[in-house]
């Protein structure tokens, strides 16, 4: 049984597979970022991986961009190409652990690198660390893959039975603007923690 642990990202990242990176800010992503007018929100990204889209908000004005990744590898990439982001908004550590509170998560290939066993649990840690009225916002596969993940998909019905015990809207919807290569096979979708 492969163990998704710190050793297995970053060798993934060392040895170049990764084929989740296609190597810019994801266009959902960047069209949702360009409708916000507000550029003091608190926004984390977990699972940055590389961080295309950290460093597009923070390019558009947006300066309490956090990112969160299991492997210091991307990290450290990161860091190199983006030396004026602060080093206290990058975070090393396990999602599961982080504490603090954000606006705003926005979720891209990290729900489907994570083993499907844990996510209940990532859907009970978003709540905890969005702000009341906080918005998770992003990218959900809507299919099942053949073989073995990561990536690991999923269907509507599930994402809705997952999101909806905790959250207090939910939109789930096909995704118009994806990427050529996942035209198709993405929703877009915010869930929003109640604001009491």
């Amino acid at each position: 049984m492969t163990v998704f642990d710190e050793n297995y990202w970053s060798n993934r990242y060392k040895f170049g597979q990764t084929g989740w990176d296609i190597g810019y800010p994801s266009t959902p992503i960047v069209q949702f970022l360009d409708q916000i007018e507000k550029k003091e929100v608190e926004i984390l990204i977990p699972g940055a991986g590389n961080g295309y889209e950290a460093l597009y908000a923070f390019n558009c004005g947006f300066k309490n961009v956090n990112i969160l990744d299991f492997s210091s590898e991307p990290l450290r990439r990161f860091k190199l190409k983006s030396p004026e982001f602060p080093d206290s908004n990058i975070h090393h550590e396990d999602f599961f652990y982080h504490n603090k509170n954000y606006d705003l998560i926005l979720e891209q290939t990290f729900f489907c690198a994570l083993d499907p066993s844990l996510r209940p649990k990532y859907v009970s840690k978003m709540i905890e660390l969005l702000k009341p009225g906080g918005k998770l916002v992003g990218l959900l596969f809507n299919r099942v893959f053949d073989k073995d993940g990561p990536p690991f998909g999923g269907s509507l019905k599930e994402y809705q039975s997952l999101f909806e015990e905790k959250f207090h809207e939910l939109s789930i919807t096909n995704c118009y603007n994806s990427i050529p290569e996942r035209a198709g096979a993405e929703f877009f979708f915010q869930a929003i923690k109640s604001k009491v």
